[in-house]
């Protein structure tokens, strides 16, 4: 496993030109340097120099992301953020009390056979078709499951017993058992499969495996438009959309929804911006959190929509919390096209 050294020349690759700043959520509510990747960079070079310790309160600012990947998207020099903050993160926690009690609470034998409750026995061809995808259901969908995937037509979907695909355990900088999970899921995949995300966090942790030989992904929102899915929903809604950090491209998006009758769509101002949930952070950042999900919940009301649909679990928790009283449903994709009929040709 690689040492937080092993990363000084992609840390010294920062040119501190601050434009993580204009990207940067938190650093939007909070004005504070050390919240932005230049200015953790700053204080990760002087641990590498010797001029700091790895301290309760380093750890704290690394704790003050929302692990979005908008400044390394941003980053004219190309660095990737989050993979440096989860290393420095794993080697101040690894010794800590907290630490040890956080990483036997994610271990397999506790958290992994947790989800194991709530697994079920999936006969492998759930439904015959041209199509055969591999289909990864993410944590949230296996206690929480919609049947709306087995609805798909001309599709042949396998489930095979992945592991989570590592995500939690990389902000909490439980690197062992990320690469025990990476290891696990990369055993059950193959460079050609088609691989089906319902979620954009799953898809996004398990595209950043592989530097090549790479299988295929296919999240359900291109699915359904490659399929040329068409729905009918019983009565005339407006609905907006919140695009997750972790969702790249949302190219399916407008011929998903031309597909359905009965549907008006009005974009939500910054539909990109993070609701501001992003798991740990909400517990360890609410004050911050919540200011983000209340500019958050604004825009979308702006809209006057009766729906907002969004491609993460993460984010309906966030956007249910910040939108807790207001007249709007939160919807994952799959629950919104499952509320329709869909239409044969």
């Amino acid at each position: 496993m690689k040492k937080l050294e092993d990363f000084a020349d992609d840390i010294s690759k920062c040119s501190k030109c601050g434009l993580c700043q204009s990207v940067c959520p938190v650093y939007k509510i909070t004005g504070n340097d050390c919240a932005v990747s230049r200015g953790k960079f700053v204080m990760l070079s002087g641990i590498l120099k010797g001029d700091l310790k790895l301290s309760k309160t380093i750890n704290k600012y690394l704790d003050l992301c929302l692990r979005c990947g908008k400044c390394s998207d941003f980053c004219p020099s190309s660095i990737d953020v989050c993979k440096i903050f989860a290393q420095a993160k794993h080697e101040y926690v690894k010794n800590t009390l907290f630490g040890k009690f956080q990483f036997f609470l994610q271990s397999e034998l506790v958290f992994g056979n947790f989800l194991k409750l709530f697994k079920r026995k999936q006969d492998k061809k759930q439904n015959g078709g041209k199509l055969r995808l591999v289909y990864f259901k993410g944590c949230v969908n296996n206690i929480f499951p919609n049947n709306f995937i087995k609805k798909i037509p001309d599709a042949e979907l396998i489930e095979k017993d992945f592991d989570c695909c590592g995500i939690p355990f990389l902000s909490s900088g439980n690197l062992q058992r990320y690469e025990l999970a990476k290891k696990r899921n990369m055993e059950l995949l193959n460079p050609e499969d088609i691989v089906l995300t319902d979620c954009a966090s799953c898809e996004s942790t398990l595209k950043s495996y592989y530097d090549d030989n790479s299988p295929n992904f296919i999240n359900l929102g291109e699915l359904v438009v490659k399929q040329n899915m068409k729905f009918r929903f019983k009565k005339t809604l407006k609905v907006t959309f919140h695009k997750p950090c972790h969702l790249k491209n949302d190219d399916f998006l407008i011929p998903l929804l031309n597909n359905c009758e009965n549907i008006d769509y009005v974009k939500s101002e910054n539909y990109d911006d993070c609701c501001g949930f992003a798991g740990e952070f909400a517990l360890k950042n609410p004050r911050i959190s919540k200011e983000i999900s209340i500019k958050k919940a604004e825009n979308i009301l702006k809209t006057n929509a009766d729906i907002v649909i969004t491609t993460c679990p993460a984010c309906v928790i966030g956007l249910k919390c910040a939108l807790r009283g207001k007249n709007i449903k939160v919807m994952s994709l799959a629950r919104f096209l499952s509320e329709a009929v869909i239409v044969s040709e």
